[in-house]
């Protein structure tokens, strides 16, 4: 029985829920009344439920599919304006237990190189980050309790945050690791993790357990039911997601927002993030043999009815996509994308043999970060390193309550400019330079408050005389 509030995954996440609201959307595709009232409706930005948004992602009207993405856009522009958070991902381990199918660090997987960074590897790797311009991480590794215990995990998140290289430093360390105890979600807590991030890879239980075979991993309770002990743990930033393909993508869409109305039900705060990749090629890994392909038209619309559904919530693409795709999916609701990013266990400060290949998944953007932060300068949008709002305490619930009272935006604006204007400063190639500070002038004029402009004002010329790190 479908309980939101029940800390039972089968219940939260309940397939007879699911196939409901697929029946229901199905019946109501074509209902112009219903449809056009539902988009009227969320014009509030409050959101709509699983039912509802799946109805709106289901529609076969065109001219009502133009007023959901131009619906999208203006909800995305309310909430982020322009900017755009950026951020890398940090493989440190692909060691693995798991049997997942779709996933090269497999424990099966006998070929693809083997490779735990050590503590002076992350060091390295670190500086390598920071010498590109990053300042917010995602560590990524795979699950195994002895080669990758959470002491290992701890260790290296404190590694990360102690190394201070030039100008550099990396403020906020977000995790992506296995399905773990309270115990250690605490222990990430104190570590001073930012978000606790978990693909759920799809809801369907059945389909979970064929694609988990083998392995910790194949416990999809325990897996589905991480981020309410993650809450109990004391994180209360979590990140969810799918692996769009290998499910069906009309039961993993409703599944996620299904789960995102569990946790502001049960834990009183929702998803600090939704990611959305889509599987990709990868070592042994054929992604043409999953039938269940998202294509990009489908792909735009997922991401466009998940703004209007969770419209507080970062959406984040990663470098799985394209830059084609990239440029479509920011315009209709991504607000966080990954820059110069590696997929290979060790890939910044050393570029890796084809031979010798630990990766992931195969990039499909291979930009360098100067590269994405010139692109979307030249595009209008704002590239924001920020940290701010971890750094200062504003997570779960203080967060979203300053995003929904609009608030938000007198500390988001004027530190997007500030963390673009150190980029600037320290990494940024002349082009980009000159290009951004275009952009920060001008933007600097659409911050709302007149104090807090003055003072932007007087921190961005500090930060060209040299000091670092100002923020509201």
């Amino acid at each position: 029985m479908y309980d939101v509030k029940s800390p039972r995954a089968v219940d939260f996440i309940s397939d007879d829920e699911i196939l409901s609201s697929l029946k229901y959307a199905d019946e109501n595709r074509d209902n112009r009344a219903l449809i056009e009232r539902l988009i009227e409706r969320a014009r509030d930005c409050k959101g709509l439920s699983h039912r509802e948004a799946l109805l709106l992602l289901d529609c076969s009207l065109p001219d009502l599919n133009e007023k959901i993405f131009a619906l999208a856009r203006e909800i995305k522009e309310k909430f982020y304006g322009r900017r755009i958070v950026m951020f890398a991902p940090l493989y440190l381990s692909n060691y693995c237990v798991n049997g997942c199918v779709y996933c090269p660090y497999h424990h099966k997987n006998k070929h693809i190189r083997r490779h735990k960074l050590t503590q002076e590897e992350i060091r390295r790797e670190v500086i390598a980050l920071q010498d590109m311009g990053h300042k917010r991480l995602a560590i990524e590794l795979g699950e195994d309790p002895v080669n990758n215990p959470i002491e290992y995990v701890l260790e290296s998140i404190k590694t990360i945050y102690s190394i201070k290289h030039k100008n550099g430093a990396i403020r906020r360390v977000n995790v992506n690791i296995a399905a773990t105890t309270v115990e250690n979600f605490r222990k990430l807590k104190d570590a001073g993790i930012g978000t606790y991030i978990l693909f759920q890879e799809t809801y369907n239980k059945k389909e979970y357990e064929r694609l988990h075979p083998t392995g910790p991993k194949s416990d999809y309770a325990y897996h589905t039911e991480a981020m309410d002990r993650a809450m109990t743990g004391g994180i209360d930033d979590v990140g969810l997601g799918v692996l769009f393909g290998l499910g069906l993508y009309r039961y993993d869409f409703t599944g996620i927002l299904m789960h995102a109305e569990h946790l502001e039900a049960y834990k009183g705060v929702g998803p600090h993030t939704i990611s959305v990749p889509r599987i990709r090629p990868a070592d042994d890994i054929d992604a043409g043999t999953f039938s269940n392909a998202v294509p990009d038209d489908i792909f735009l619309k997922i991401v466009a009815v998940l703004r209007i559904a969770v419209p507080y919530t970062g959406l984040i693409i990663s470098t799985r996509e394209s830059p084609q795709v990239r440029a479509e999916v920011i315009k209709c609701g991504v607000s966080q994308i990954s820059g110069g990013s590696r997929t290979s266990v060790g890939g910044y400060a050393e570029e890796e043999k084809e031979e010798e290949n630990s990766a992931q998944f195969e990039l499909a953007d291979h930009r360098t970060l100067d590269q994405v932060v010139n692109w979307l300068l030249r595009n209008g949008y704002i590239p924001s390193f920020c940290t701010a709002c971890y750094r200062a305490g504003r997570t779960g619930d203080r967060f979203m309550k300053l995003v929904k009272s609009g608030q938000i935006a007198n500390c988001c604006q004027p530190n997007a400019l500030m963390t673009l204007k150190e980029y600037l400063e320290d990494y940024a190639s002349p082009d980009t330079q000159k290009l951004g500070e275009a952009a920060i002038k001008e933007e600097l004029k659409r911050v709302p408050d007149e104090k807090v402009r003055a003072k932007a004002s007087e921190y961005l010329q500090e930060l060209h005389d040299g000091k670092r790190d100002f923020r509201f």
